[in-house]
């Protein structure tokens, strides 16, 4: 008999790598949608058929409950957050109650309704935020710089709350960065890859930034929805720091998506202080050593491969709309 799974966040840049792992395993997959008139299926267009998808909203018990009640899940993927960084700073309490306290209603809804279903928790390396050892690993205490990691903390110790209290499995992945082209526009890495494209296809002549000395330690989400179902396939419920060892400026991505069209970064990028964080977090690396160890688990796509993933990406869009 096929697995079930539900996943909140279905229609962004994991969850729809997600789905399709699934679907290729042969669950039933089902996703948990926001009611919301311009809402974007664009990632998950091609997959609409094979999937359930159930109206639904991090903020709100009842329809969590009927989601659960519904899909009578085997494992459950809690993906779903206000999850850009910079705007956590614009609604800091709605980040905090979908990104922190809507964990606590997923885990509710399967402690009362699917108490075997294994659970994942999305946490984020921004957590370690203003960073207390280098690389951070699974023991590094937490330091939040940002309405958003502050509400990713909340999220991740009710996961832990409800694994000790309750006997549930489970389990969080520490996530760092991971970009694809099906990345959200305002984030960075797309950002910066949609600007390239444009500036290329001369529909615009400068790329406005903000902090580029900034580290990040960047892969591929496609790879990493693969951890997370590994975590989910484990005899015990563990969290692991999922990412890839290396650390990369948001200079050197510049200097590899510029380089991808054959120009010089230089010539292009304008620093604005519209785009500085109120508080930065300088540089994250992950220490994923015990998620390779205990979950046979490496990343497939190197960063200069997926800044030309992305980038390419960005100007087959255009040439499909200008053509």
């Amino acid at each position: 008999m096929s697995k079930s799974a539900l996943i909140t966040g279905i229609t962004g840049q994991d969850g729809s790598y997600l789905a399709e792992l699934l679907l290729e395993k042969g669950y039933v997959v089902y996703g948990l949608v926001q009611r919301s008139a311009n809402y974007q299926f664009e990632n998950i267009e091609h997959i609409l058929q094979d999937i359930h998808v159930l109206t639904g909203d991090l903020g709100d018990s009842s329809s969590i409950m009927r989601a659960v009640k519904e899909s009578r899940p085997d494992e459950v993927y809690n993906l779903a957050a206000q999850s850009f960084v910079k705007a956590s700073w614009d609604i800091p309490e709605l980040t905090g109650d979908v990104a922190g306290v809507g964990v606590t209603r997923v885990l509710e809804a399967i402690r009362i309704l699917a108490p075997e279903a294994r659970f994942y928790q999305a946490s984020s390396s921004e957590m370690f935020g203003k960073v207390l050892e280098v690389p951070q690993k699974e023991t590094t205490p937490f330091y939040p710089r940002s309405p958003y990691g502050v509400s990713k903390v909340y999220g991740h110790y009710a996961t832990v709350n409800y694994r000790e209290s309750f006997n549930l499995f489970a389990c969080s992945g520490i996530l760092f960065n991971h970009e694809s082209p099906r990345r959200g526009r305002e984030f960075v890495t797309r950002k910066i890859a949609n600007g390239v494209a444009r500036i290329k296809a001369g529909l615009d002549q400068k790329l406005y930034m903000g902090n580029t000395d900034a580290k990040r330690d960047w892969g591929f989400a496609g790879d990493y929805v693969r951890a997370m179902w590994l975590m989910l396939q484990q005899e015990t419920p563990q969290d692991f720091v999922v990412g890839t060892g290396e650390t990369h400026s948001v200079q050197e991505y510049l200097e590899l998506a510029f380089g991808h069209v054959g120009l010089r970064w230089q010539d292009y990028v304008e620093q604005d202080e519209r785009f500085l964080r109120p508080a930065e977090v300088d540089e994250l690396i992950a220490d994923p050593s015990r998620a390779k160890k205990a979950l046979g688990w490496e990343p497939s796509i190197s960063f200069p491969e997926l800044v030309s993933m992305m980038v390419e990406s960005e100007l087959q869009i255009i040439q499909k709309h200008t053509s």
